[in-house]
């Protein structure tokens, strides 16, 4: 059995209640494409690279929901390695392009899924490939392909990607075709742009090293049409922006296509490896946002999360991208956007799916939704780029004071810490990335753990031994009255600390390097509903 513990800690307060910005990255992700959809933000991402699953969110700084709405075959051309998709409503429908192979990157190719209506969530039939190699009909033969996109302009509709100039040859051009639907090419592909014009194009910026172009993305404002792509190294440092402009009158021809001399966005020493953006407007249209994808680690590699940023015009017509923001920098919320305030009582049953008003941050493979609950910190069998980040389940814009959380979990694999956010502002990806407490079951060491975090770093302000049997669900509870705060471990008060650090705030569920499932969270007014 164990007894309450008494800690007293006091410290100014130091955090408004009131979400007012947000901090980057908002997710784990690499190749980040969003849209608009009425009053919604859809966000779309490969899911483990075996298939395309969207997340809808009433908000750009939030993924929000997700929904799987495609899984590759077994076996087959486009099996495997299904990268970078994004989602175009074009004729009534919505069409997912994407790039997939059998297993073998040589063997990449473009694809398209295409809605049965105007709903975004499916059902979706699968088309392709797009013929994007040589010869009068593109497949004599066709040739290596990935990251399309749709172009629209004077009342015509073009596909660009990045491709092979032959088979295997493995050397990245940006290359544009007409089409004949939002299925099917019209035309050969037509060489954009040579992919060396200027050594910051090239892999590691060196005169000896290969140029690489990809990631196009069509960027349209005030009558003129640019095209941002991603060059040099996605797997450096080195990888930034290019930019061509529509300077002509035929996109078919490459000298109606003129490539800035500069980058237009290059990484910082804290931001870095930047690339494959996509751009999209604010709630109220009043403000474009940059979105784009930045590297975990100064190394090589591919492990990468997702920032939003806002952007301008200049004078002369240029988007002015600006610097990349740094991972913790508060940004204002984008305009006509504020975070919601939801209020008590919250009731989140997780065996009923991915509810509706909680964001997730952390990788994405390492989050699934069964019926049992919400696995959090699920690793799969083959993850893709996979890091830890202290994964975690946020409900959107709490600003609860005084209330009573209850989480219901249990351990699946793991030893570390897993249990309850609360008080919880500015969260963002990263094991520290938000402002607030946390209260976890720790199995390895039988204990039961209270602390804060602000941002950048934890500090314990309790801890107390419980019993923690294998393979048992636990009731963990926290109630907080001002600045007395309540642990307790199946309706039995373990721990309790004053601490004045931080007043209010939203609450949430966390793992650390650790796989729970958790099948319900409830919170409520004190001693009330």
């Amino acid at each position: 059995m164990f007894r309450p513990l008494a800690i007293t800690l006091c410290l100014l307060a130091s955090v408004s209640a009131v979400e007012k910005t947000f901090l980057n990255p908002i997710s784990e992700g690499a190749d980040p494409w969003v849209t608009k959809n009425g009053k919604q933000y859809v966000w779309c991402h490969s899911e483990g690279n075996r298939g395309i699953a969207l997340w809808v969110s009433d908000r750009l700084t939030s993924m929000g929901q997700k929904h799987v709405i495609w899984t590759a075959p077994e076996s087959g051309p486009y099996a495997k390695e299904v990268w970078a998709p994004e989602i175009h409503l074009l004729d009534g429908k919505w069409h997912v392009y994407f790039a997939a192979s059998d297993g073998k990157n040589a063997n990449h190719l473009a694809y398209v899924l295409t809605s049965r209506d105007a709903d975004p969530l499916g059902p979706y039939t699968v088309h392709g490939p797009f013929a994007t190699g040589d010869g009068k009909d593109g497949k004599s033969p066709n040739i290596w392909a990935i990251d399309m996109t749709v172009l629209e302009v004077s009342g015509k509709r073009y596909a660009i990607w990045s491709g092979w100039d032959a088979p295997g040859t493995d050397k990245q051009f940006l290359y544009i075709a007409p089409m004949k639907s939002p299925t099917e090419l019209s035309g050969p592909r037509v060489l954009l742009a040579k992919n060396d014009d200027y050594l910051w194009e090239r892999t590691e910026e060196k005169q000896e090293s290969r140029g690489l172009a990809e990631g196009p993305e069509v960027l349209q404002n005030g009558g003129r049409t640019f095209v941002t792509y991603s060059t040099a190294a996605s797997w450096l440092p080195t990888y930034k922006l290019g930019m061509l402009e529509l300077t002509g009158k035929d996109p078919l021809d490459p000298k109606s296509w003129t490539k800035r001399p500069e980058p237009v966005f290059r990484g910082t020493d804290e931001t870095y490896g930047i690339g494959h953006s996509c751009f999209v407007k604010s709630a109220d249209d009043r403000e474009w946002w940059h979105v784009y994808h930045a590297k975990r680690d100064k190394g090589t590699g591919w492990r990468r999360a997702i920032f939003v940023q806002p952007f301008t015009f200049g004078a002369d017509g240029l988007p002015d991208f600006g610097k990349p923001v740094a991972p913790g920098t508060p940004l204002p919320f984008p305009s006509g956007e504020s975070s919601p305030t939801p209020k008590l009582p919250v009731s989140a049953d997780f065996t009923q799916g991915h509810p509706k008003g909680f964001s997730y941050y952390g990788h994405l493979q390492f989050v699934a939704f069964e019926k049992d609950g919400m696995h959090l910190g699920t690793v799969p069998e083959k993850p893709v780029n996979d890091y830890r980040s202290g994964e975690k389940l946020v409900l959107d814009g709490g600003e609860f004071t005084d209330f009573e959380a209850t989480a219901t979990l249990r351990f699946v694999k793991g030893d570390r810490d897993a249990g309850l956010l609360f008080r919880v502002t500015q969260p963002s990806v990263g094991f520290d990335a938000q402002s607030g407490y946390f209260a976890g079951l720790i199995p390895r060491d039988k204990m039961l753990v209270l602390g804060k975090m602000d941002g950048k770093g934890w500090k314990e302000i309790g801890r107390a031994p419980v019993e923690l049997p294998a393979e048992a669900t636990h009731q963990l509870g926290v109630i907080a009255r001002g600045p007395v705060i309540k642990v307790t471990l199946g309706g039995k008060e373990v721990l309790t600390v004053r601490d004045e650090s931080y007043p209010a705030g939203t609450v949430g569920l966390r793992v650390v390097d650790t796989h729970a499932c958790f099948s319900k969270l409830e919170v409520k007014t004190v001693g009330g509903r």
